[in-house]
């Protein structure tokens, strides 16, 4: 009766764990670059996730929904826009935080002579 959570826990693990290989992947050829600028980068790179959630949302209300009335209209749409808002700092703090985590560990691990 309540698998459904457990899917939902697994689809949450999985993006969870995407973000933070993609981030970390990008940061580090990045970093191969010489290019030391990764603080927003890896904010904004997992975080470009919440423009797909933008993108269906928009495409879901012109294909699915019948919604009448100007005020119906602005209460989704602000809703949708908090959600991709929520979704957006949600993505690229995992993002962040797993560069970060990655930048301090290989650093540690660099011995300087």
């Amino acid at each position: 009766m309540y698998y459904i959570f457990a899917f939902l826990f697994l689809v949450f693990l999985i993006l969870v764990i995407s973000c933070s290989e993609v981030t970390v992947l990008l940061c580090y050829f990045r970093l191969s670059a010489e290019n030391c600028d990764w603080w927003w980068r890896a904010f904004l790179t997992s975080s470009f996730t919440s423009i797909y959630v933008l993108i269906f949302a928009i495409h879901y209300f012109f294909t699915k929904l019948n919604v009448t009335g100007i005020g119906n209209i602005f209460m989704y749409f602000g809703y949708s826009f908090i959600l991709v808002l929520v979704f957006f700092l949600f993505t690229g703090t995992i993002g962040f935080f797993s560069c970060f985590y990655f930048i301090n560990t290989i650093y540690n691990v660099l011995k300087v002579d």
